[in-house]
């Protein structure tokens, strides 16, 4: 059986990592891993009991995982069954087709199995390489939804925009660059900008800065998205885990009231205060709605004005 330590090597390293099925692939070898004993315990988190922390045996010294939704990671008699379904869901999007309910649910259960597989594998690497290894989850967790939009026909890349700063007779005084996960365009013209994050963690503030800044000096009305992986974190300490939310309500709801709501923000593992508060339902919503939903609403926007900008294309987090 392939170790844990092994596991979280072969999740570090993104060259493993460079299509939707190098990703199914790793996800089904920590299925696998699971399936098979390769963990010392799961322990349940105190209050919120659908996360679990997973222990590893000696190998990876007992170390415990980041909070694991198990209701959301598909096990090893559902993963197969599970990658059909996704793949029949991306061709029921790109023909434009109304998808089923279970079409739509495995669209944030598969991208959360495929994500927290790798997060989980990395957290079996020494204490000395985490901070590496959060970039790398960051990394890959871009390049992962990268692949599932271009996956669906749309055109989707990172790179850095710089935006020409005029003065009041129209003259450029200079370029502000600024980088993006999701540039995602059609027939030649910038029509969405994306940030993608694993967690909204003190990166919330910033997109909806971005959104305002950008429209300002390109004077057009860009839509802005946002894409999550989850908003929980361990709390406490063994035996008593818990989690905590990471997501800060009111600064969320400061900025979408008074300077500019984002076009989308969308999550693989939601939180419920997300959908019972009228005002977070309102715009935040599970990844599904992103690709069966907005995604073509907002390329085909009319009367939409198009930012004269310079993209440097820079290759996904390589």
């Amino acid at each position: 059986m392939t170790s844990a330590v092994t596991l979280g090597e072969l999740a570090a390293d993104k060259t493993n990592f460079l299509d939707l099925a190098d990703y199914s692939d790793f996800a089904r070898r920590f299925a696998d891993f699971r399936a098979d004993g390769g963990l010392q315990a799961e322990v349940v988190a105190r209050g919120t009991p659908q996360y679990r922390f997973f222990q590893y045996t000696s190998d990876a010294a007992y170390q415990f995982t980041r909070p694991v939704n198990v209701n959301l990671l598909y096990d090893a008699d559902a993963i197969d069954d599970a990658a059909i379904l996704f793949q029949g869901a991306m061709d029921r999007a790109v023909a434009g087709e109304e998808p089923t309910a279970d079409e739509r649910r495995v669209v944030s259960r598969y991208v959360y199995t495929l994500q927290q597989s790798i997060g989980a594998a990395l957290d079996a690497l020494p204490a000395g390489r985490s901070n590496n290894a959060r970039k790398v989850n960051g990394d890959l967790f871009e390049r992962l939804i990268q692949l599932v939009i271009q996956r669906v026909g749309v055109s989707c890349r990172s790179g850095v925009l710089r935006v020409p700063v005029r003065d009041d007779d129209g003259n450029e005084l200079l370029k502000m660059s600024y980088q993006h996960d999701l540039i995602m365009e059609a027939e030649g013209e910038i029509r969405i900008i994306g940030s993608v994050k694993t967690s909204s963690k003190d990166r919330m503030a910033k997109v909806f800065v971005d959104q305002f800044l950008y429209s300002r000096l390109t004077e057009t009305d860009t839509p802005h998205i946002a894409v999550f992986l989850n908003d929980v974190q361990r709390a406490g300490t063994q035996p008593n885990f818990r989690t905590t939310q990471t997501f800060l309500r009111g600064t969320f709801k400061g900025f979408t009231l008074k300077l500019n709501p984002l076009a989308g923000v969308y999550y693989a593992d939601i939180l419920p205060v997300m959908q019972t508060d009228p005002l977070l339902a309102e715009h935040i919503h599970t990844l599904d709605k992103l690709i069966f939903d907005d995604l073509s609403t907002l390329l085909t926007r009319e009367g939409l004005p198009t930012a004269i900008v310079d993209v440097d294309e820079e290759p996904a987090n390589n």
